[in-house]
């Protein structure tokens, strides 16, 4: 409170002009002018004129920033949007999401948890896991996801496989039939009823 007060009492109206329409000037004398408007929304310039502050009546708050960055803080959904000059625009929501949209139409998503998924505008999509998986998922919906030891799936329409460290490959197709290479070089095949129609060692 004694802060706030010295505060107040360094920031004095220098000038303070008010308008027909019910908008109030006021000019203080560290150089800086808050206007505030009959809705109660309140716009202060620095003395500098180089950042603009408007605090809206509903709690928004909109932040024009020296090096043209735009900061909008919504007060119900508690988020922040920034807007950067070159066209980057940043979300930060209140469970520590972080959205970024970049002018080439990426977009870029942190979740709380660490989990990255890049959303890219050719309809690619990969996602990076905290524990070091990784999904990719083409345009046609094709799926490689890549494990963090050493496994890895592909999902098509036609079949899903696996491939392990060691050479193995796993081959489900959409019809039932199984396929399995090792990499000792038998080949197994199974049927759509699990029954075994090949066995080559």
């Amino acid at each position: 409170v004694l802060h706030q007060e010295r505060r107040k009492s360094e920031e004095e109206v220098q000038e303070k002009i008010e308008y027909r329409d019910g908008k109030v000037e006021e000019v203080l004398t560290d150089g800086r002018r808050i206007i505030t408007f009959r809705n109660g929304t309140k716009k202060e310039i620095s003395a500098d004129k180089r950042t603009t502050t408007i605090s809206f009546f509903n709690g928004d708050v909109k932040k024009i920033m020296p090096d043209q960055r735009v900061i909008y803080y919504y007060a119900d959904a508690q988020t922040t949007h920034t807007a950067y000059p070159d066209g980057l625009e940043v979300l930060q929501f209140p469970n520590n999401q972080i959205e970024k949209h970049y002018p080439d139409g990426t977009q870029e998503i942190v979740f709380p948890d660490h989990t990255v998924k890049c959303l890219y505008s050719d309809g690619f999509k990969e996602t990076f896991f905290p524990d070091g998986t990784v999904v990719k998922v083409e345009k046609n919906g094709d799926k490689i996801v890549v494990f963090s030891n050493g496994q890895k799936e592909v999902h098509t329409a036609q079949f899903k496989r696996r491939e392990y460290p060691d050479g193995t490959v796993k081959t489900v197709y959409c019809n039932g039939r199984q396929e399995t290479k090792y990499s000792t070089g038998r080949v197994q095949i199974k049927d759509e009823g699990g029954n075994i129609i090949l066995d080559k060692k």
